[in-house]
């Protein structure tokens, strides 16, 4: 049982609902990551409106699995990682953790190349010189114990990926196609297409952010003074509706950014015949119709500061799966001295995305295929999630909803399927 100290709990009104926006809107805003931004553009620029219901299906994808690991590291005062090596044992848990890091140093590799690539084109400074200044300062950051005050800064600094919204509607669409597009489910057997699909799932419903919102679950119990494990056991019913409160409004807010950039790309980009996108240069023309000579900053803006924010998660996400798994001491709240293990968990994770910036791989190609590994990889993690999350012997009487269950179920199956299907297109 949980012992009885201050639950999660703000202020009322509108002051109320932002004080407990934590983990969900952190979440939420890393996930609209450089890797997000470059996917959804070549979706649009690729594909036009084809892509646009896939906002509010996944939204739904998502929001149900993220609200299952929310649930299980709010539960069992545990990340992710622990319980899978209580109840599947070492092998399933480092199995699982090899998926998650050989995700995360691609991702982070990807981040760091669009990162330094964006901030070139206004600074002038190759971006070979600029990608290890910016792994230098999120370790910087981190391993100083300033990352979890800057985010609550970064997190905000994400909106500016709503110019998005505002140019979509500067550019004038056809808005009739648009609602069809938004509502009518459009599905082609073609490799360009399925590959898409499966990226944009991928880099929405991310290995990364399953053990990262479990283990922030339980970072936010510890601020509250819960420093034990049986402390942080169990919930009450207003810590469970404020945390899902919490997950669904960042995971709506990643979703709409989402919609949004793939239909302004759609229509500045796609629509005048632009339909590829290899730089980071021809991803921000998207935005000229708002923003005009100054698009180039505003991407910049967006994908620098996702960057910041979403990096460290990825990297973060590795040093807590592994480092619990290992039964490491691990949380950002520690000096380095305290948990040298987990810090350097995390400096290898970055250097080795960082490694990948130097093998001549373009900036948007790896943001997108950076995305399908997510895709192809997150369907196993997600069964083990469903499962821990309606097991009895983990969960107790908090057990998932059938509702949570089935979506988390459909999740795992649409994500197998698209991956599959990717696959056999792309060998015919």
């Amino acid at each position: 049982m949980k012992a009885a100290l201050s639950p999660r709990r703000g202020p009322g009104g509108l002051r109320g609902f932002l004080s407990k926006l934590g983990p969900g809107l952190v979440t939420g805003a890393a996930d609209d990551d450089p890797s997000g931004i470059g996917t959804y553009s070549v979706a649009g620029a690729q594909l036009g409106f084809a892509c646009l219901w896939t906002a509010w299906f996944s939204f739904l994808l998502m929001a149900a699995t993220q609200l299952l690991c929310a649930r299980l590291g709010m539960i069992t005062g545990r990340g992710l990682a622990g319980l899978l090596r209580e109840f599947y044992g070492p092998r399933t848990l480092w199995a699982a953790c090899i998926l998650l890091a050989v995700a995360n140093v691609v991702n982070i590799g990807a981040d760091l190349g669009a990162m330094a690539a964006s901030s070139s084109m206004i600074i002038g400074i190759p971006a070979y010189y600029l990608a290890p200044v910016y792994a230098a300062l999120m370790i910087w950051l981190m391993a100083g114990q300033a990352y979890r005050r800057i985010a609550t800064v970064l997190k905000w600094m994400t909106l500016v990926l709503f110019a998005y919204v505002v140019t979509a509607f500067l550019a004038h669409p056809d808005w009739s196609s648009v609602l069809r597009a938004t509502f009518v489910p459009h599905v082609e057997w073609s490799g360009a297409y399925l590959a898409t699909l499966v990226a944009i799932l991928g880099t929405t419903i991310s290995p990364y952010l399953f053990f990262w919102q479990a283990s922030q679950e339980v970072e936010e119990d510890r601020d509250h003074g819960k420093t034990t494990l049986a402390q942080r056991q169990g919930a009450t019913e207003q810590e469970k509706r404020d945390s899902r409160s919490d997950v669904i409004t960042g995971m709506l807010l990643s979703n709409v950014v989402m919609y949004f950039i793939i239909l302004t790309t759609s229509t500045t980009l796609h629509a005048h015949g632009h339909t590829q996108i290899a730089t980071p240069q021809e991803a921000a023309e998207a935005l000229r119709p708002l923003a005009g000579k100054a698009a180039y900053l505003l991407f910049t803006l967006g994908i620098v500061g996702t960057g910041m924010l979403s990096v460290p998660v990825l990297a973060g996400s590795t040093a807590y799966a592994v480092a619990e798994g290992a039964r490491w001491r691990n949380s950002l709240k520690y000096p380095p001295g305290r948990a040298r293990p987990f810090y350097a968990v995390l400096i290898v994770g970055l250097l080795l995305g960082l490694a990948l910036d130097y093998v001549g791989f373009g900036v948007i190609a790896m943001l997108f295929w950076s995305a399908v590994i997510n895709g192809v990889l997150a369907p196993p993690l997600i069964v083990l999630i469903v499962l821990l999350s309606s097991d009895p012997a983990v969960m107790g009487a908090h057990v998932c909803s059938p509702l949570l269950r089935g979506l988390g179920w459909l999740t795992a199956a649409v994500m197998t399927f698209a991956a599959i299907a990717m696959f056999a297109t792309l060998r015919t």
